[in-house]
């Protein structure tokens, strides 16, 4: 169980300083490489996706986009060397794609995979104990509907699996399945203001409902990621062949805060360990509902503190002519909630059936794991809408 924690906050490149060993307050789930983006284009906006117009990776985000695709078939390859300033052999891998239903639905899957690379195990007196090469994936698949020309629903059932340690510390440690659901909305209309044409889209969706994942005891499981992400994305077309998209999303995670002490401990150390210990105990007893529900209001340093908890991420995407397309974006994570900060810049091109995409983040902190991460994703379309059925009177804008 020590390790699984002690890996939590390299996962997701948290600094040292607010990693969940040194800060209460930073929230800590099962499988949180479920948070991050698979592909290059949303991390070069800072991860802001939930509304931007949709693609091959759009179900990851909000299976809600599906049915506003513009391609018959899609499908999309990714992969991100992970924590590559400190390490050579982690890497986050994704497959996604879509199928086309008629004019209004869409299908889609997907593959992630995690590999952590390989971890030497020691005991007290640092013998050798073996090594074990950890592993996570999640398996997907989405369905989306249009249920007008401007709004669209879809979801998204989601397979888990996670080994960590294998049986190199424990024989009672075992991999962690577990299944979860997304749900997801997302509305677009086309606007014109003046003698300019915009695109506003909306977008919501809640993602990983599902059971605790457990590796050792069952009364010891963990809550997934559940996140709640809302977002906007604005397109205005400066003439017929270059757009610029501004987009905004904020996301929560839906999942109890931990219990900490606040005051003054003189003299109590026990009682307050025994303090915090028993309400965390509670805390990871409660059912998935009861969690999602209370996790706007359980901060332990209340409404202000539950502000912390909500990351804000923004990007802009210039494209010219659907060929080429330069971004930017940022990422916040309050201090005390991980203090995951970073710009991140990326470049796409688009041509015929092919494209490609690259984004690069740049962290506040100098010595931040997530320096100089690079992510790639490749893209491949076939039959355009208007091919496959014949013309429709939707004109969502496509990346």
């Amino acid at each position: 169980m020590s390790l699984r924690v002690a890996l939590l906050p390299g996962l997701l490149g948290m600094s040292l300083a607010a990693s969940a060993q040194s800060d209460p307050r930073t929230i800590t789930t099962a499988v949180p490489i479920l948070t991050v983006s698979p592909d290059a284009r949303s991390s070069a906006l800072g991860e802001a996706s939930v509304a931007i117009s949709p693609d091959a990776n759009s179900a990851f985000y909000n299976a809600g986009k599906l049915g506003f695709v513009k391609h018959k078939y899609s499908f999309s390859p990714s992969y991100s060397p992970w924590l590559r300033a400190i390490t050579d052999d982690m890497g986050i891998a994704g497959l996604s794609g879509f199928a086309k239903i008629g004019q209004r639905s869409a299908i889609s899957g997907s593959l992630m995979y995690f590999d952590l690379g390989t971890i030497s195990f020691r005991d007290e007196r640092n013998n050798d104990n073996g090594n074990f090469n950890p592993k996570e994936y999640a398996v997907a698949i989405s369905y989306g509907q249009k249920l007008s020309d401007n709004f669209g629903v879809g979801i998204t059932g989601r397979f888990i699996h996670s080994n960590l340690t294998g049986n190199s510390i424990s024989t009672d440690a075992k991999p962690g399945n577990s299944v979860a659901v997304d749900l997801g909305t997302y509305y677009t209309k086309d606007l014109t203001i003046g003698p300019h044409d915009y695109n506003l889209a909306l977008g919501g969706a809640i993602s990983n409902i599902g059971n605790k994942m457990t590796y050792t005891d069952p009364t010891q499981a963990d809550f997934l990621p559940t996140n709640l992400k809302l977002g906007t994305a604005i397109t205005r077309e400066l003439d017929a062949y270059n757009k610029i998209t501004l987009t905004v999303d904020a996301n929560k995670l839906l999942v109890p805060s931990r219990y900490y002490f606040i005051g003054d401990s003189t003299g109590r150390g026990r009682e307050v360990a025994n303090l915090i210990k028993t309400n965390n105990d509670a805390i990871r007893a409660k059912g998935i509902v009861s969690g999602m529900f209370g996790s706007f209001s359980d901060a332990p340093g209340g409404f202000k503190e539950e502000l912390q908890e909500v990351n804000l991420s923004a990007g802009m995407e210039y494209s010219y002519n659907d060929l080429l397309a330069a971004r930017v974006g940022y990422f916040y994570e309050n201090k005390n909630k991980g203090d995951r900060q970073y710009l991140s810049f990326g470049l796409g091109v688009r041509y015929q059936v092919f494209g490609v995409d690259g984004s690069y983040l740049v962290p506040n902190q100098r010595s931040n794991p997530l320096a100089q991460t690079i992510r790639v994703s490749l893209h491949f379309n076939f039959n355009k809408l208007e091919e496959a059925f014949g013309p429709s009177n939707d004109s969502t804008p496509i990346d």
